[in-house]
């Protein structure tokens, strides 16, 4: 299968603009692509032929706030950059939560925040959150920018006012003051790469033990997302009792036009809505937990947070990368995805398709450092970048300590996850010298074992952690 025709990597908005003006509605601008791979794939964009990379232009993964005080959010921040952000975690802590739980570390390393918003599913745990700051989008096109509040961004579900020829420049929001509450909370079917059953935002200004300018979204619980306004109407003033708030969730659920489908039925979804704006609001009154997301998390991320210019420009005639240290020229496979790139043109097979969807993390290789699923990376993103896989971890002569101990302690069975977990492994034990349960389950979270064999993998785990420390290190444990 053909996924695309041609694959444009620019190096600035203006020619990214310029190729979206040239190709309209055959053309489509890729960053994360952790859903656009999978539209192309299952056939839901036959129009498009051609993907515009912008994933080469430095700068735009930055998060800062202004002399104004607005809040910028640029259109490469993933949702890994929103977790590190200390400016996110401070002002606007509901964002912080809801990046945290999208996906898995791979996924976080490489979807984006403004992606989450385009891609405009009524589940994606990030718009509820900036809607209730009241942010706004930059859209940019050949005949100029236009600002368009969240708010007025959906028409339907996967539906947005965006333009063919337009693309999002910059997400931005007035710095919430040190008055403004807000907390994020939903419900999934599982721990990890799961989507929202239904979820919930609130963002309000507390003041003297009362509460005002409320903002409630809510997720998965209409064709977009919705604001619970006769519950923030009902709520502007008041003190947070337990009668005010049980009322306010029984208004907010009132607000839902739920669908039932095979993660829960309408009923279900009504009902926890209102289970969610009682936690959120509880939770804001007896004093929002910041430690709910870790002050240091893990992320798989290495040293490739900011995003580097191609070593040479994209001429379309072939990828010139890096893979594990050897130099690869390739000139076909530039309708491919990463992980078929490294397979079929590289001869390299330890990198595994498990489920080609980004859910199982056996494809997991780093990109510039960061773990991603290279099931959903286009091939020629490895143009100008150094890629790591399974092979490249360890030598012939020297196995990596992680998977001498997966081997020592009967980490492996079928094997067919394995590279995946080990890459994650060993990603985590650059990070953390000395990880704990939860850090280690957190890079983990990404990847399924079919065997069901987790205990042996977080023991071996454990064990290469002290195998990798100083000696006189591990004589102290």
């Amino acid at each position: 299968m053909n996924m695309w025709q041609n694959y444009i990597m620019v190096e600035s908005l203006e020619e990214a603009v310029a190729a979206l003006y040239e190709w309209g509605e055959e053309g489509r601008i890729i960053a994360g692509g952790t859903d656009l791979i999978l539209e192309i794939q299952r056939e839901m964009r036959p129009k498009i032929k051609t993907i515009i990379d912008v994933t080469k232009i430095p700068g735009l993964e930055e998060i800062y706030e202004d002399e104004s005080g607005v809040i910028h959010i640029g259109p490469l921040a993933t949702h890994h950059h929103v977790v590190a952000s200390d400016l996110i975690r401070k002002k606007a802590y509901v964002l912080t939560q809801a990046s945290w739980g999208v996906g898995s570390p791979q996924l976080r390393n490489r979807g984006t925040v403004v992606g989450n918003l385009v891609t405009a599913s009524p589940a994606n745990d990030t718009i509820g959150p900036l809607m209730a700051l009241d942010a706004k989008l930059a859209l940019l096109s050949k005949r100029g920018e236009r600002i368009v509040p969240l708010s007025d961004f959906y028409t339907g579900v996967r539906k947005t006012v965006m333009e063919p020829d337009e693309l999002v420049t910059d997400i931005f929001f007035d710095a919430p003051g040190p008055e403004i509450r807000s907390y994020f909370t939903r419900i999934i079917l599982r721990k990890a790469v799961a989507i929202s059953v239904t979820n919930a935002s609130i963002v309000l200004r507390w003041n003297d033990e009362r509460v005002y300018d409320v903002n409630i979204t809510l997720g998965a619980a209409a064709p977009t997302i919705i604001h619970a306004e006769v519950a923030e109407a009902y709520l502007e003033g008041k003190t947070l009792t337990d009668e005010t708030i049980n009322e306010a969730c029984r208004l907010a659920a009132d607000a839902a036009r739920p669908i039932s489908d095979l993660r829960g039925s309408a009923e279900y979804r009504k009902y926890m809505l209102s289970v969610l704006v009682k936690r959120g609001l509880s939770a804001i009154r007896d004093g929002v937990d910041t430690a709910e997301v870790p002050q240091e998390p893990v992320m798989l991320m290495g040293d490739g947070g900011k995003t580097q210019p191609p070593a040479e420009p994209w001429t379309g005639k072939e990828i010139h990368t890096w893979i594990n240290g050897k130099e690869f020229h390739f000139t076909s496979g530039f309708d491919k995805t990463l992980l078929n790139l490294i397979r079929d043109e590289a001869g390299l097979t330890g990198t595994k398709e498990g489920c080609a969807e980004g859910e199982c993390g056996a494809c997991t290789v780093y990109l510039d450092g960061r773990a991603v699923n290279s099931c959903l990376v286009p091939a020629a993103r490895a143009h100008g970048s150094k890629i790591v896989t399974i092979e490249g971890l360890g030598s012939e002569e020297q196995a990596h300590p992680v998977q001498e101990s997966f081997v020592k302690y009967g980490a492996i069975q079928c094997g067919f996850c394995t590279p995946g977990f080990v890459m994650s492994a060993a990603k985590l034990l650059e990070e953390r010298e000395d990880p704990t349960l939860d850090d280690i389950q957190t890079a983990i979270s990404g990847n399924l074992c079919r065997c069901t064999g987790y205990y042996k993998i977080i023991e071996a785990i454990e064990k290469a952690s002290l195998a990798m420390r100083p000696t006189s290190e591990m004589q102290k444990k």
